[in-house]
């Protein structure tokens, strides 16, 4: 019962991850508006992650490559990673192209980073750009070398496109005093359509994208619509800092599971393709090479050898290149620790709790462990404690000295005394049982 409930509870999880994934459209859609010059749009949305910059290292030089005359990113990000951010800045800042950030909604944190690497800037009018102090994972404060560098990256980003830096620096540093802007000392800036356009940074506001247009003077440009490949998207979803401790929980609980199950089934097949999904992600967005692949499949094998050769160390070099794999297919050290923990501890209760209820008579256990016993009805002659005997009267067949034999109830025994001599014939009394030796004394 236990099996089944994990099994289907393992199975939903992975079917609503997977559902996810179609959630938006995969088409790569395009439409024209007339002749002349061309435009390509290309979405930056949702986290900033190595799969994004992925995706817009191919949109771009696929645009570039077909002549276009404007870039424009559609922007709506809450932000993410901050070595991410500036790998795709470098793509925006060597494109020979115009480049426009157009702010649908919101542009925080790295998003504010990006738009700002772009010539111009336009906003719809309840969008927003700035609040871009770095954090790490846990929510906490970054340390300040990293403040810092990301502190002079978003006033060099300002700087690069002949905007006033001061801004730029408020929106990663509370400490700098604008209340005027909303932002008094202890707040990161925020910008919203007005301010922005006031400071210098926005060149407008626009209502939708055929406004936008209008306002470059491209009503007759010929406009196409870049989207993620389905793969793009896979790489995306499965290198978001958020699923990847799923999958590798999903994968470790999977395979416990499937340990202590009788042969192979949906735990097993799950947690393999958890593993599959971890990789092909990572490996499509750059950041997993073939070395991870090769250390991973060495790992397994080597974990499965573990149950053939004995002494633990085949299987302990085996855990350590899975681990490893993992270590070099993620982006982040800290994140990537994090993740494994989880599945660890993970895996460290689902085994205790399969211990306790099912046991090791089951699944891979029930091959190994050596279950035959010597028992009486297998053939085998043990030795029968006979303490029916305490008490019994007889005498002595022989001088015991210690040992020596004597008689029960007409029946022959080879005794032992408590130590003292005692003589043939002597009446003696059983007063101790211990396997096949019988202790008598002398009545």
């Amino acid at each position: 019962m236990l099996y089944k409930r994990l099994s289907t509870y393992l199975a939903l999880v992975f079917i609503i991850i997977v559902g996810l994934l179609f959630y938006e459209n995969n088409a790569v859609a395009a439409e024209s508006s007339g002749e002349g010059e061309s435009v390509y749009i290309i979405p930056i949305e949702d986290t900033v992650e190595q799969g994004l910059k992925s995706f817009l290292s191919r949109a771009t030089e696929t645009a570039e490559t077909e002549g276009a005359d404007y870039i424009i990113f559609e922007v709506d990000t809450p932000g993410g990673r901050v070595d991410s951010a500036g790998q795709i800045a470098e793509i925006i800042q060597n494109l020979e192209t115009p480049t426009v950030a157009f702010i649908v909604n919101k542009a925080l944190s790295a998003g504010s980073y990006i738009a700002l690497n772009t010539d111009t800037i336009y906003m719809k009018p309840h969008a927003t750009m700035g609040a871009s102090g770095v954090i790490n994972q846990d929510g906490t404060a970054a340390n300040k070398k990293a403040q810092s560098a990301w502190l002079a990256a978003m006033k060099s980003a300002a700087e690069s496109q002949g905007r006033d830096p001061k801004y730029a620096a408020a929106m990663a540093d509370p400490e700098i005093d604008l209340p005027e802007l909303g932002a008094p000392k202890g707040e990161y800036l925020t910008l919203g359509p007005k301010s922005a356009v006031e400071v210098g940074y926005a060149a407008g506001i626009v209502e939708d994208r055929v406004e936008l247009l209008n306002e470059l003077g491209l009503q007759q440009a010929t406009v196409v619509e870049m989207e993620p490949t389905f793969t793009e998207k896979l790489a995306r979803f499965f290198t978001n800092p958020i699923v990847i401790p799923i999958l590798l929980s999903i994968a470790s609980l999977g395979l416990i599971v499937e340990i202590f199950s009788p042969g192979f089934g949906i735990p097993g097949i799950l947690g393999i393709l958890s593993l599959v999904l971890f990789f092909y992600g990572h490996v499509v967005a750059g950041l997993a090479g073939m070395e991870a692949i090769v250390l991973l499949v060495l790992g397994i094998i080597l974990v499965l050898a573990e149950f053939f050769v004995p002494g633990g160390i085949v299987g302990v070099l085996g855990i350590g290149c899975v681990v490893a794999s993992l270590f070099i297919s993620g982006q982040d050290i800290g994140h990537m620790t994090m993740s494994i923990g989880i599945a660890f501890l993970i895996s460290i209760i689902a085994s205790v709790i399969l211990f306790k209820r099912i046991g090791m008579e089951k699944g891979v256990f029930r091959h190994i462990i050596l279950k035959d016993k010597t028992s009486t009805e297998l053939g085998y002659v043990s030795t029968v404690n006979r303490l029916e005997l305490i008490g019994l009267e007889g005498k002595a067949l022989t001088p015991l000295r210690p040992s020596g034999s004597a008689s029960f109830d007409n029946e022959r025994l080879d005794v032992v005394s408590e130590g003292r001599f005692i003589q043939e014939d002597q009446s003696i009394k059983i007063v101790k049982v211990e396997g096949s030796r019988i202790v008598v004394r002398e009545i």
